[in-house]
């Protein structure tokens, strides 16, 4: 195959290679892209356009353009592929209909009742270390020296209260402690 001097490939050119080459190109795209097969015919897309816009590629010391269709097409599906993780997941609406409203006083009250009743419900020694952890903000160390209790004893207590609340509280999912897990369960 041979170039045009023109600065785009010849129509034949490119029509040829994509008789030639095109169905072993999307079948090595709907490889790289699990089987989507949207994604692999736009990636086959540009891989082409690529080919129509480099015209040299055609007068490479090579007899065949597969090598180099392949490795124009799997470039392209990493940097789409890093593209897309780079960007935060998209949401629909529907996560949109069942996020309350932060500015909603009613649905705030709500939870802050239905934390303080779970609270309430825990034993008076994981209320304190759970008060002091999360509401008064000391490090493990600050309430244990405040409890008069040794630190594991603030993990393990911690640990169980907030097990506790979840199985408490409708919908509650943990976030990460501020504390580290124990690794054995201390005192209660």
């Amino acid at each position: 195959m041979t170039a045009t001097t023109a600065a785009t490939t010849d129509e034949r050119n490119l029509e040829r290679l994509q008789r030639d080459h095109g169905p072993a190109l999307l079948s090595f795209l709907l490889g790289l892209t699990y089987g989507d097969r949207q994604r692999a015919e736009d990636l086959a897309q540009e891989t082409l356009v690529r080919a129509w816009l480099h015209p040299e590629a055609f007068d490479g010391p090579y007899d065949s353009m597969r090598p180099w269709l392949f490795t124009v097409a799997r470039r392209l599906a990493i940097d789409a592929r890093r593209s897309r993780l780079a960007r935060p997941a998209e949401i629909g609406d529907g996560v949109l209909a069942v996020t309350p409203d932060p500015q909603d006083a009613t649905a705030s009250a709500e939870a802050a009742l239905d934390v303080r009743a779970a609270v309430r419900e825990l034993s008076p020694e994981h209320q304190a270390v759970l008060v002091r952890l999360y509401f008064h903000g000391l490090t493990v160390n600050e309430a244990a020296t405040d409890l008069g209790i040794p630190a594991g004893t603030v993990k393990s207590r911690s640990h169980y209260a907030l097990r506790q609340l979840g199985r408490s509280l409708p919908g509650y999912r943990p976030r990460r402690s501020p504390i580290a897990r124990p690794r054995a369960a201390a005192a209660q």
